[in-house]
């Protein structure tokens, strides 16, 4: 049995490649999870968010709530989307526990957080933390690290679906470099 891993990176290659990223996430969400996400502007945080909401079979178009803070998704099986922006508080913590983003984090909703070290006293324990570097010509790491059990337990499955995906598209692309068909 492989010990459980806290940390993990993945590297995308493509803006949609971040979309599929999400999207495999987005199917293993559960009511209450949280992720928090970090990297600089235009680091692909709303892309990865994006696919997110795909994988939640969410169908309205998703944007940054940059100027609103917060924005709801209601989603397939019951699981809602929410989707925070920290990166226009003047004083996040203190703005956040006005807003009630203490309550939301610790409620039902699948809760994704860009900017989300700006409010770090107010996220739960137990969250996925995602750090978005990118690394030029679309290309991005995904840094991955959980923060208690849940969260562990979806980094081993994202991780699992995600070396299983990369490792089918290497094997199609080795059968079309030798001609084999697909």
């Amino acid at each position: 049995m492989t010990p459980a891993r806290d940390r993990w990176s993945y590297v995308t290659h493509t803006e949609e490649e971040t979309r599929r990223v999400g999207a495999t996430l987005g199917r293993l969400l559960a009511p209450g999870d949280v992720i928090a996400l970090t990297g600089p502007l235009g680091a692909g945080k709303t892309r990865l968010v994006q696919g997110i909401a795909q994988g939640l079979d969410i169908d309205r178009p998703i944007t940054s709530p940059t100027f609103i803070l917060m924005n709801l998704y209601p989603g397939s099986q019951g699981r809602t989307l929410c989707h925070i922006d920290c990166y226009r508080m003047r004083d996040p913590v203190e703005e956040g526990y006005d807003l009630g983003l203490d309550q939301q984090l610790g409620g039902e909703d699948i809760c994704v957080v860009e900017w989300a070290e700006r409010i770090a006293p107010l996220l739960p324990t137990d969250h996925l933390a995602i750090t978005i570097e990118p690394l030029g010509d679309h290309r991005r790491r995904l840094t991955f690290q959980a923060r208690g059990p849940r969260s562990r337990a979806l980094l081993e499955a994202l991780a699992a679906h995600l070396d299983t995906d990369r490792s089918t598209e290497h094997a199609r692309h080795r059968r079309k470099g030798t001609g084999a068909s697909s």
